[in-house]
């Protein structure tokens, strides 16, 4: 086989069997959205108070680190309480990359 067939061979495996990259989004915009939306549930930083037993940020992230996709596809299509959010896919990029980015506890 020649040099170039083997190389388009080789990429075409790698497309296939490398995962979809994740957009990143800018985590100083979501921890702006967060603070906006999602401060008056959610605990977004240690120094925060929220209103109900719902998980904090810091717990959430570790979600975010392992499985970004999941946290996407949660944002997206929201359950009760949060039906009433809409965000865009930069929006959800955005929060997820703020989570993404708080320390591990």
């Amino acid at each position: 086989m020649s040099a170039m067939k083997l190389e388009l061979v080789l990429a075409a495996v790698l497309s296939i069997a490398a995962p979809p990259a994740l957009a990143a989004g800018d985590a100083d915009a979501g921890r702006q959205l967060a603070e906006r939306w999602c401060s008056s549930c959610h605990d977004i930083a240690p120094s925060n108070r929220a209103t109900d037993a719902v998980p904090s940020f810091p717990s959430l992230a570790h979600q975010a680190r392992t499985d970004p996709a999941w946290t996407k596809a949660w944002l997206t299509a929201p359950h009760p309480p949060m039906e009433g959010i809409q965000l865009s896919r930069r929006e959800i990029d955005d929060i997820v990359a703020y989570l993404q980015s708080l320390p591990d506890s």
